[in-house]
């Protein structure tokens, strides 16, 4: 391959510094600053949007929050034996993640390699999991303690 010298003149390009250059230049400028006015009424109109959003989320997490305030207060004796129960199949759960982990740390070879162990593992172990741990969920939270009343204003 031969390379063919370069003239000194095409390393230098010219700039146009005419009246018609900076025309361009200026309407250039003022597309690029409508753009930009674009993107800025964009980005209002999306942290609009996301602060309805989180009023509409925090909202419903009050109602929610009262409606389960409520139930404790109407059902405290209930209230207390979901705590109860929740303690209990919190242990409960403890134990059978150990026996599960105990199983995987067994022969995690055979899960690898056989899809037959694992479907077994799965089918043995996965909807236990999956219904103790959503059982839990609602024990622990009707269960939960009421969040601590303000404290007496010092008069």
């Amino acid at each position: 391959m031969t390379h063919e010298p370069r003239s000194a003149a095409s390393l230098f390009t010219q700039v146009d510094i005419s009246a018609a250059a900076s025309t361009a230049e200026a309407s250039s400028g003022d597309e690029n600053a409508r753009v930009l006015r674009q993107i800025l009424a964009a980005l209002d109109r999306q942290n609009e949007l996301l602060e309805e959003m989180s009023q509409q989320f925090s909202a419903s997490q009050r109602q929610r929050s009262a409606d389960l305030r409520q139930w404790k207060q109407l059902n405290p004796q209930l209230a207390r034996g979901c705590r109860q129960a929740s303690e209990t199949l919190s242990r409960v759960q403890t134990e059978f993640l150990q026996k599960l982990t105990d199983e995987v740390n067994h022969d995690p070879d055979a899960l690898l390699d056989g899809e037959f162990v694992l479907n077994e593992f799965v089918d043995r172990f996965g909807p236990r999991l999956a219904h103790l741990n959503g059982v839990l969920q609602v024990l622990a939270q009707l269960g939960s303690a009421n969040s601590p009343a303000a404290p007496p204003s010092a008069t």
